[in-house]
Order: C-alpha cells, then sequence, then structure tokens
C-alpha cells in the first residue's frame, strides 16, 4: 500500500499534494475492503497492515478530511471519533507520532468542549446531530473557536507531516529512479 512515484515527482511535491498523495493508496485499499465486507473485524486487520507512520498519516488525514468541510462538519465527526475512543485516540496518538504539538493540543480542547457538552463516549448513546450547534449558542460559539484554530492550524500540520514524510519517505514511498 506504499505509493510508487520517481525522485522527481517525489522533489516537487507540494505539501498537501505529497499529504495526499500518501493516503491516496490507503484509502483506495481500505474502500475496496469495505465494499466487499463492511465490518470491524475487516477494519481492524486493514489497520494492522499499516505501518506505524501509515496508520498515523490514515487516521489524521480520515479526520481531516471531514473536519475541515465546516463548523458543522467539524463538531459532528470530532464527537463521532470522541465516541469510539480507539478511534480517537489512534488519531491524537498519531499526531505524537509525527511531534504535532499544536493539533495534538487543539483535539484534546476540542475533546474537553465537547465532554463539558456531555458528547456520549460510545457510539451507542450517539444522538449527536449538526443541528445541535443552531440550538445551543455557547456551544456552537465555542465549536467556532476551535473551527478557526482548525482552519489556522491544519496547513501547519500538513506542512509537518509531509515534512516527515520527506525525512521518513520509507515508511510512506517507493522511490522510483
Amino acid at each position: 500500500m506504499i505509493v510508487q512515484m520517481k525522485r522527481q515527482e517525489f522533489d516537487s511535491l507540494a505539501d498537501e499534494a505529497l499529504f495526499n498523495a500518501c493516503f491516496k493508496p490507503l484509502i483506495l485499499d481500505y474502500k475496496s475492503r469495505m465494499a466487499k465486507e463492511n465490518s470491524s473485524m475487516v477494519k481492524e486487520l486493514f489497520y494492522k497492515e499499516l505501518s506505524t507512520g501509515q496508520k498515523a498519516l490514515f487516521v489524521f488525514h480520515m479526520y481531516y478530511d471531514h473536519a475541515i468541510e465546516s463548523k458543522a462538519e467539524f463538531y459532528w465527526w470530532s464527537a463521532y471519533f470522541i465516541a469510539q475512543p480507539k478511534i480517537w485516540s489512534a488519531i491524537k496518538t498519531g499526531l505524537q507520532y509525527f511531534r504535532e504539538e499544536p493539533m495534538y493540543i487543539l483535539l484534546e480542547e476540542t475533546e474537553l468542549v465537547l465532554k463539558r457538552y456531555n458528547c456520549p463516549n460510545t457510539l451507542e448513546k450517539f444522538a449527536v446531530t449538526r443541528e445541535d450547534l443552531d440550538s445551543n449558542r455557547e456551544l456552537s460559539a465555542s465549536i467556532n473557536s476551535l473551527y478557526v484554530d482548525f482552519n489556522k492550524t491544519a496547513p501547519l500540520t500538513i506542512k509537518e507531516l509531509s515534512d516527515f514524510i520527506r525525512y521518513n519517505y520509507e515508511n510512506f514511498v517507493k522511490i522510483e529512479d
């Protein structure tokens, strides 16, 4: 599941392009497997087959792709992943792996805010809706502030992850000369 590319292409990719290029084979394989059988066992097997770096990239990219869309999406997907402690922990552990402290701290703050507003810690009790922000001004203001910070921090996080990939490419990319 490691992306293959020529040295010239690898060296010329901008940060977000490299971030996406290393994620693409992972998500394509994941979606292919899930199309055949959508089960937690298939998800766990897929995840176990990834290197530590790929795991960190995969879980953060999954979160980022959804959370960046809007304040409501940031709120809902954060709550959704917090309700799945293994996934939320993997996202934060991945950020630590990349030594990406600012985003890690932001996710910790997001978790504290959501828990203050009774965010469920399992999917069994999950009843969070995007419309919650319309009916709770305090929650909406807190999430708005976090989402603004997320938008400021995300490009820096992508740069840090891309720099990490450049210096540890063998975990993410097979260079073809």
